[in-house]
């Protein structure tokens, strides 16, 4: 199973199981992504979820050969891009959470990351832009100057610097991520269920207009990227291995 699922009284820890592919979305993951957070929301005694990668990666986006699959009913990309969840969902990184990656750590509800952790939208440097919801929730999640350098250089960032800046709300001793966001989701659980659910929808009524004028401002993007000639380059020079050698159009 690309995702496997265990549970800790009333928090459910969910984690990635590609490792050999850096745990690249493909579609089967985003299948399984999707039934066991649809299985979490669905479950009364379940009150919060932890979505991890692993000891060593988090994520690393959409497996560029194969493609992440559909979209599904209720989490849309990935399985968690689009999902409203009326429960807290934490993302436990470790290692880099790269494009796709950072996109569903910022689908949660909170992030708890190792000090060795790393967050990065590298697409421009394939020649492709952030489709899964980054270009909207990155200058949403972060200061819009530092979005802008990470969209636009493809550089990462350190744990460190996105929990300076407000992206992490807690950084772990490398390894300790999980366990980081298991105490935080055991204080969440302290709470009532009514007002953390409350909570949550309002929260998501709040940003929902944006979202809608973010998705339409990435398929804009997305339909220039899809025509261009740096597109085709980029992905060629990925699967390639060396430095593309961009036509500008």
């Amino acid at each position: 199973m690309p995702v496997n699922v265990e549970r800790h009284d009333q928090i459910v820890v969910i984690t990635l199981d590609r490792e050999a592919k850096r745990n690249a979305i493909n579609g089967e993951m985003t299948i399984a992504i999707d039934a066991a957070l649809n299985d979490f929301e669905d479950d009364d005694m379940a009150r919060v979820a932890v979505l991890t990668g692993g000891p060593n990666v988090f994520c690393a986006g959409t497996d560029i050969k194969d493609g992440s699959g559909k979209p599904t009913e209720r989490g849309g990309l990935y399985g968690i891009i689009g999902r409203r969840s009326p429960k807290p969902i934490i993302a436990a990184v470790e290692g880099f959470a790269f494009g796709g990656g950072f996109e569903i750590a910022m689908a949660c509800h909170m992030i708890v990351a190792a000090s060795s952790a790393s967050f990065g939208l590298p697409e421009v440097r394939r020649g492709l832009v952030a489709t899964s919801a980054g270009l909207f929730r990155a200058p949403r999640t972060l200061p819009l100057n530092v979005a802008r350098e990470v969209l636009l250089t493809g550089d990462p960032i350190s744990a460190e610097r996105a929990e300076r800046i407000g992206v992490v709300n807690a950084v772990t001793d490398p390894g300790g991520a999980v366990a980081g966001a298991i105490a935080m989701a055991e204080r969440i659980v302290l709470n009532a269920p009514t007002s953390i659910r409350a909570t949550l929808t309002a929260l998501d009524e709040i940003v929902a207009e944006g979202d809608a004028v973010g998705w339409e401002a990435t398929q804009r993007a997305s339909d220039t990227i899809l025509a261009s000639e740096d597109r085709a380059e980029g992905v060629a020079a990925f699967f390639e291995r060396r430095e593309p050698n961009w036509p500008g159009r």
